[in-house]
C-alpha cells in the first residue's frame, strides 16, 4: 500500500520540544506514514543566518521524529510571509504530500473569510508612515473583524492563500501552539517549551542548562558540538560591501528600492556591530525584519532574476528509513529534479544561489555545505 505523507514547513532553528510535539501531533491528526519537512537552508525567513547549518538541523529534525527533510531554497526561504508560504506549499505539493500541518495561535481562525476580503489593489498599502504589514492587517480587521497579527496566524493565512491559488493540492490542518509565544526572549524555568528566539539567545551565551530543558537530547548534543553563527559573524563582510560598493551597484540587488541603499551605505561605516547598524537604519517604514532580509540580499548579492519563490528542484537533506522508502515511492513521479548529491551541474545551474549562500557560511565555519554532500540518514530510532 502506498505511503501517505504529511508536510510541515519549518526552519528548525533549532529543533526544539515544540517542534517534536508538532511532528507527533501531525502524525496523530492525519494517520500519515511519513512526516516531510520543507526546511529553510542556511538563511532563514527573517533574514538571519541559521544558528546551525542545514545538515546539523536536518540531523536534529530526523532524530526528533521527522522522516524526510527537503531544503526550502533560499529564493523561497528568505522572503516575506506570502512568498515564503507560496514556496513551501509548492515544495510539499511537489513532494506529493497530502496534508500540511502548521502551528497557529488561533487554530479556529476563519481563513476563508479573510481571503474573501482581500483588496483588489495592493497599492492601497503603500504609505510611508506605516509598514505594509500593519496597513494590510488593519484593512482585514476593518473588513472582517478578525485580528491577524500573531506570527503563526499570519503564516497560516498565507499557507491557505497559497494553497488556494495553487489549486488546493494540500489539506490544511491548524495545530494550536503549545507553551511560549513565537518571539519570547527568555526561557521560562517551569516549562518544557520555549521559543526558538529564546533558545538561540541562550545557546549563543552558553546557557546550556536552560537549553537542555526545552530541546531534545540530540539537539542539545548537536548544538554543543556545532559552530553557532549569528549576524555578528557576517557583519564585517556586509560592512565591507556597503562601504566599498557604489550605490548604483547596490541598487541591482533584489528589493533594494526606494532609496534605502543610501541609508544602508551611510550607516555602515560608523556601525561597529550589526546590532548598531540595525538601530541606525530602523524607521517606521522599515521593520527590523525587512532590513535584515535586505541585508541578507546584499550580502549574498541576490539578483531579482534569482529570487523566484517557486522551487526549481527538490534537495534532500536527510531521511529516516521510512523517509527513504517514501523517496523510492515518489522518485519516478515527481515533476521537479530530485537532488540527493549536489554535483557541478546543480552548482552552476538551478542551485547556484544556494551554493553561493552555503559558501558564505563556509567562510565563517570552514565546513563545506553543498558540493558532494549526501543526505543525513538516521535509522537507529526505527
Amino acid at each position: 500500500m502506498a505511503l501517505q505523507a504529511v508536510g510541515i514547513i519549518a526552519e528548525y532553528n533549532p529543533f526544539h520540544n515544540g517542534h517534536a510535539y508538532q511532528v507527533a501531533q501531525a502524525r496523530k491528526m492525519t494517520g500519515a506514514d511519513v512526516v516531510v519537512a520543507a526546511m529553510s537552508g542556511n538563511w532563514v525567513q527573517r533574514g538571519e543566518p541559521a544558528l546551525m547549518d542545514k545538515w546539523q538541523r536536518a540531523q536534529a529534525a530526523i532524530a526528533g521524529g521527522v522522516d524526510l527533510v527537503v531544503e526550502l531554497p533560499t529564493a523561497s526561504a528568505v522572503q516575506p510571509a506570502h512568498l515564503f508560504a507560496s514556496g513551501g506549499v509548492s515544495l510539499l505539493a511537489a513532494m506529493d504530500c497530502r496534508w500540511l500541518v502548521f502551528g497557529s495561535e488561533h487554530p479556529e481562525m476563519d481563513y476563508d473569510q479573510l481571503m474573501a476580503h482581500l483588496p483588489s489593489d495592493p497599492a492601497t498599502f503603500k504609505r510611508f508612515d506605516q509598514t505594509y504589514a500593519s496597513l494590510f492587517q488593519g484593512y482585514l480587521r476593518e473588513q472582517t473583524g478578525i485580528t491577524l497579527n500573531a506570527a503563526n496566524d499570519i503564516l497560516g493565512f498565507f499557507y491557505a492563500l497559497a494553497n488556494r491559488r495553487q489549486g488546493n493540492p494540500l489539506e490544511l490542518l491548524a495545530l494550536a501552539r503549545k507553551g511560549s509565544q513565537h518571539n519570547d526572549q527568555t526561557i521560562a524555568a517551569t516549562s518544557a517549551f520555549a521559543s526558538a528566539t529564546s533558545i538561540r539567545s541562550a545557546a549563543l551565551t552558553g546557557d546550556w542548562d536552560a537549553v537542555a530543558a526545552v530541546v531534545p537530547a540530540t539537539t542539545l548534543a548537536i548544538l554543543k558540538d556545532a559552530q553557532l553563527t549569528s549576524w555578528e559573524d557576517f557583519w564585517p563582510n556586509l560592512r565591507y560591501q556597503l562601504v566599498s560598493g557604489d550605490v548604483a551597484d547596490l541598487r541591482q540587488v533584489y528589493q533594494i528600492t526606494e532609496g534605502v541603499e543610501y541609508r544602508l551605505k551611510r550607516a555602515a561605516l560608523p556601525s561597529a556591530t550589526f546590532a548598531e547598524f540595525m538601530h541606525a537604519v530602523k524607521t517606521k517604514r522599515y521593520t527590523y525584519t525587512r532590513l535584515q532580509r535586505q541585508s541578507a540580499y546584499l550580502l549574498g548579492q541576490m539578483k531579482p532574476a534569482e529570487m523566484d519563490p517557486q522551487p526549481q528542484y527538490l534537495r534532500v537533506l536527510g531521511y529516516s528509513a521510512a523517509g527513504q522508502r517514501y523517496l523510492h515511492q515518489i522518485k519516478k513521479q515527481v515533476n521537479l529534479p530530485l537532488i540527493s548529491r549536489a554535483d557541478r551541474d546543480w552548482q552552476h545551474g538551478p542551485g547556484e544561489l544556494d551554493d553561493r549562500l552555503g559558501a558564505l557560511r563556509t567562510l565563517i565555519t570552514g565546513i563545506p555545505q553543498d558540493y558532494g554532500r549526501i543526505p543525513v540518514k538516521i535509522t537507529l530510532l526505527e
